[in-house]
């Protein structure tokens, strides 16, 4: 067997292992989902979940590994970043990134591991991409702070609870009174 052979072979086992553990979580939660189910959805020994990815959480974070593509803000006009922000965030909440997302946020609640792990995609991802947007540096924090209670709300009423009357609401009318509230947060005086 060529070297090229075993590592499509490791791939394919990489992916099938991640696949299943991405369902897995997303259907049992963190706390639930285990290593041996994980395994068994991939058709695999669990011996290779745990030599691919060394525990549960090294699991968890490989398949919650997201990159939130945020958008360069130092272009978009100061009056639109709020609606900009909202847009972007609901195409990742309604693509295959939300499926990640969710069994995000749904860990996050109970699990401090996760929790800490949906803390650094905020603080490395969405902080430096909002100081772009804040008059002053040192707000930044605070600002962030105010914005992701606004997307962190939408994703869990909209994608998590499945609350009809937020489900139903169309994406113009989302982008346009949640981005009107964000724009507020990041450009009003604190």
């Amino acid at each position: 067997m060529t070297d090229s052979t075993v590592a499509r072979r490791s791939d394919r086992t990489r992916a099938a292992i991640l696949q299943a553990a991405r369902e897995r979580f997303a259907a049992d939660g963190y706390d639930r989902a285990t290593i041996r189910a994980i395994a068994a959805d991939a058709g695999i020994d669990p011996s290779m979940v745990m030599r691919y990815y060394g525990s549960k959480e090294g699991l968890f974070a490989a398949a919650a590994e997201i990159d939130l593509r945020l958008p360069d803000l130092t272009s978009v006009p100061r009056a639109e970043i709020g609606a900009r922000l909202v847009g972007h965030f609901l195409d990742l909440w309604e693509n295959a990134t939300g499926e990640s997302l969710v069994i995000l946020l749904r860990a996050a609640t109970t699990n401090e591991a996760v929790r800490a792990e949906l803390q650094r995609i905020l603080a490395t991802q969405v902080a430096p991409t909002l100081a772009a947007a804040c008059p002053r540096p040192e707000e930044v924090p605070t600002r962030m702070g105010l914005v992701v209670t606004q997307i962190l709300g939408l994703a869990t009423t909209r994608f998590v609870l499945d609350l009809p009357v937020v489900a139903a609401l169309d994406r113009a009318t989302i982008v346009a009174r949640l981005g009107a509230t964000v724009q507020g947060y990041l450009t009003e005086p604190l």
